[in-house]
């Protein structure tokens, strides 16, 4: 089985470049065929899984960073799609708010979390069981997580998603352009989806 890079029709954005978009597209691409390759190789490798135990080891370390790297970054270019919608009244807003006490607040909030120093990603998930939100740190793809918990939000603050419009020291210029651009009908789905299990 390959996994196949999934393909992202998107705008136009306001404050980040289709230079530095078609750049990141390009290592979002680097983590699919990584993984492939990957998967590939340990096939080979498990001929002699004694003789090779060592290479596997190493091999099964990085794997959930890839993959990581993979399914977050579909998360992430799939917000845009569609243009920049505002978050409508529905339950996606009622729940947050309930929770936040303000859509602002929850803004404001996870603009914090990207904020925080270092590379990585925060991310709002849902816990259905729970029926609360939690906002996350990924200082790396594959540690950090809320396990089993969906990604409502994924907001990637590695330099590579604005260093090239920003420069070294604007992740919150970036940030501020990442939400300007978000279709919040996106998370609203992700949203249903979750609550509904």
């Amino acid at each position: 089985m390959q996994y196949l890079e999934k393909k992202f029709d998107l705008p136009a954005l306001d404050g980040i470049s289709q230079k530095s978009v078609e750049e990141h597209l390009g290592l979002y691409e680097g983590y699919v065929k990584n993984f492939n390759g990957m998967i590939a190789l340990m096939g080979k490798l498990m001929a002699d899984p004694e003789e090779n135990a060592h290479a596997l080891s190493e091999l099964e370390r990085r794997l959930s960073f890839e993959f990581g790297g993979m399914r977050l970054h579909e998360l992430y270019f799939a917000q845009w799609k569609g243009g920049a919608r505002e978050i409508s009244g529905g339950s996606l807003k009622t729940t947050l708010e309930k929770q936040y006490g303000s859509f602002g607040q929850v803004i404001a909030f996870m603009k914090n979390v990207g904020l925080m120093r270092g590379p990585g990603w925060a991310l709002l998930y849902f816990d259905p069981e729970a029926k609360i939100f939690h906002m996350g740190f990924s200082g790396e793809q594959h540690r950090g997580h809320f396990v089993t918990l969906p990604v409502i939000l994924a907001l990637d603050v590695w330099e590579h998603a604005y260093i090239l419009d920003c420069g070294a020291q604007g992740k919150g210029k970036y940030i501020d352009a990442f939400f300007k651009n978000l279709n919040w009908g996106v998370m609203e789905k992700r949203f249903d989806k979750a609550s509904s299990q």
